[in-house]
């Protein structure tokens, strides 16, 4: 098993390194004075199983090429099987033709991981369930829900919960969360007028002297969540935290959370936090390194990795 790893998230694929108690290949990725983008793995590849951890967060752009070069370099050093582990799937919520004359981004993404080499795919938390059969390769989605559960419990015990999905699409993941921690599920019903701005209407489900738990996969913005927590303030809700899966929190959304009345916002290192991020008390983040490093490992040895979320 070897482990190679971009420079989209170094401090994930560390921490990965240490659970699997395996070290990090000696990979060069460097960039030319045009900006291009130039990989030289220092090892023998031939004949192993190749793991490359790389987030196409942004920029997303430069965190994709970085993946497929990494890719092509391992094929061309004769690589017995690669497996792309992609914490957050950028390009994800591109999964569909909103309009006409649009792109499925996200489909044209899965055909250049496909393209460059990739074996396999390793993800989390994809924003749509029907992303894997846009790939032709084996693809494993893992969900963050165990390692949020286990955050749930210690942070709040047995206080009166309420799972909250923030918008209607989003339904099916937070349900499945409510599951676990045995909670009754509330909605939001927002309308989004364009993107990236939302307003919300209505809150479906009594969330009257509860602490209400949204949950979601990606935060951007952060609008709909801010707005959605004054919402629930309203309607009588005794606390608002959030549980996010990847942090994308573009512009000046921490700024915004930080004046929003979340209590917390709780994402995974699945995008490297920024100093920002770290630096406020409203944001904890929560390790997602063995819960992928135990995906890695079962994939390696051609064990069960469903098995993880029974």
């Amino acid at each position: 098993m070897k482990i190679l790893a971009g420079n989209s998230n170094l401090p994930l694929a560390n921490a990965i390194s240490k659970y699997l108690d395996v070290p990090l290949a000696k990979c060069e990725v460097r960039r030319f004075a045009d900006n291009e983008v130039f990989v030289e793995i220092h090892e023998n590849m031939r004949g192993e199983d190749a793991f490359i951890i790389q987030s196409t967060s942004f920029p997303s752009n430069d965190h994709l090429m970085e993946l497929l070069i990494i890719i092509d370099a391992l094929r061309r050093a004769s690589a017995r099987r690669i497996t792309a582990v992609v914490p957050y799937f950028g390009y994800a919520r591109q999964d569909r033709k909103p309009g006409p004359r649009t792109p499925i981004s996200a489909k044209l993404v899965a055909n250049l991981i496909e393209s460059a080499g990739a074996d396999r795919v390793l993800t989390l938390d994809l924003h749509a369930g029907q992303i894997q059969g846009f790939f032709d390769i084996p693809t494993d989605n893992l969900f963050a829900a165990p390692v949020f559960v286990d955050d749930i419990k210690k942070r709040f015990g047995k206080n009166e919960l309420m799972v909250v999905s923030p918008d209607v699409g989003g339904v099916v993941r937070t349900r499945a969360l409510g599951n676990r921690i045995g909670a009754d599920l509330a909605i939001v019903d927002k309308r989004r007028e364009k993107a990236g701005v939302s307003e919300v209407m209505n809150i479906i489900g009594d969330v009257a002297g509860r602490h209400c738990l949204m949950v979601d996969d990606i935060v951007d913005s952060a609008g709909t969540l801010c707005n959605a927590a004054d919402a629930l303030i309203e309607a009588g809700a005794t606390s608002v935290s959030a549980y996010v899966t990847h942090g994308v929190l573009s512009g000046g959304a921490v700024e915004r959370v930080g004046k929003s009345k979340l209590e917390k916002l709780l994402i995974t290192d699945t995008i490297q936090p920024t100093e920002a991020i770290l630096q406020s008390d409203k944001f904890d983040v929560i390790e997602i390194a063995d819960l992928i490093g135990e995906a890695m490992r079962r994939t390696s040895d051609e064990n069960s990795v469903s098995s993880l979320f029974d």
